[in-house]
């Protein structure tokens, strides 16, 4: 039986591993995808546009770890510390980079929000604003989901910290339906039972477009998407926050082991770490740490600490 601390870490290795694992093929296309790697890339090895080490985090687990680390803080309020930390992050104060640089890989809407957020001060206005509903807030949102034990409190925690950067309505509650999706899942829900949850409450927030996307996720097979390339989404997984939901349902749903849904969410191209690390954190609170190729959890820049923040979160 899979307990709540190996769902706990399987959550967040879930993510850092299919961010890790997609990070070799991000923005490249299905079409180049399958002729270079015809088998799914199935080991992590690095590589890409920016060149990554083997199991070296990008801005998904980066930014994943300042909300966790926010969520460690008992000392602390959650929002504002997580701003912070992800500001250091953005002037370079961060594990493996050097002093004052910037980080390799950032998207716009989170560029935009931390300059916003250094020079108020204040995270409920520092949002990239109306239209800016890129992934960059779900990627990183899934330590809410494993500290907060308030139902409301957590919802309310899912929407400010992904408002930081992503203050559009669409980023804010598909965060808050995808923290109510794991945090059902970590006390042992069903895939499905789960997913039901996520979207009613994108109903409850009256985010009727969250919960057509999660609707339209129970409708895909990742591995026919991922033989076809046909995604039949509006962005076809290039950054959309909805997209990127859309396949994490999927995956979620999908009852073959964690790793062959991985490899398929990463064959499909464009935002291949993004979509891989959300489908990840969902797939690893389903199946538990276990579930991820030990091959996979070695690699990893952030496994120790991550392991150790799930035993403190479930302690």
């Amino acid at each position: 039986m899979t307990s709540r601390l190996d769902r706990v870490a399987g959550a967040l290795l879930g993510v850092h591993a299919g961010d890790s694992l997609g990070a070799t093929v991000e923005f490249d296309s299905w079409e180049y995808i399958n002729f270079r790697y015809p088998n799914g890339i199935r080991e992590i090895v690095g590589g890409g546009v920016f060149e990554w080490a083997p199991g070296q985090a990008t801005d998904d687990t980066d930014l994943t770890r300042a909300v966790l680390l926010a969520c460690l803080d008992p000392g602390q309020e959650i929002v504002i510390t997580a701003a912070r930390n992800m500001l250091d992050w953005y002037e370079g104060r961060w594990p493996g980079r050097k002093p004052g640089s910037h980080p390799r890989d950032i998207g716009g809407a989170t560029a935009a929000g931390l300059v916003a957020f250094k020079r108020s001060g204040d995270p409920s206005t520092s949002g990239a604003g109306d239209g800016r509903a890129g992934n960059g807030s779900l990627m990183r949102c899934i330590p809410t989901a494993l500290a907060v034990a308030d139902r409301d409190e957590r919802i309310d925690h899912s929407m400010r910290i992904s408002a930081i950067t992503h203050n559009d309505r669409r980023c804010t509650t598909a965060c808050a339906a995808y923290n109510e999706i794991v945090a059902a899942l970590i006390e042992g829900t069903s895939a499905a039972d789960a997913v039901a949850i996520g979207k009613a409450i994108a109903i409850e927030l009256a985010a009727p477009d969250v919960a057509d996307s999660i609707s339209h996720g129970a409708q895909l097979d990742p591995a026919v998407l991922a033989a076809t390339g046909q995604t039949q989404l509006p962005d076809d997984g290039s950054g959309f926050v909805l997209d990127s939901l859309t396949l994490g349902v999927a995956a979620l749903l999908d009852s073959r082991p964690l790793a062959d849904v991985l490899i398929d969410i990463v064959r499909l191209g464009n935002d291949s770490d993004t979509n891989a690390a959300i489908a990840g954190g969902l797939l690893g609170a389903r199946d538990g740490v276990d579930a991820i190729p030990e091959q996979w959890v070695s690699t990893l820049q952030f496994r120790d600490e991550f392991i150790r923040a799930a035993s403190t979160l479930v302690g």
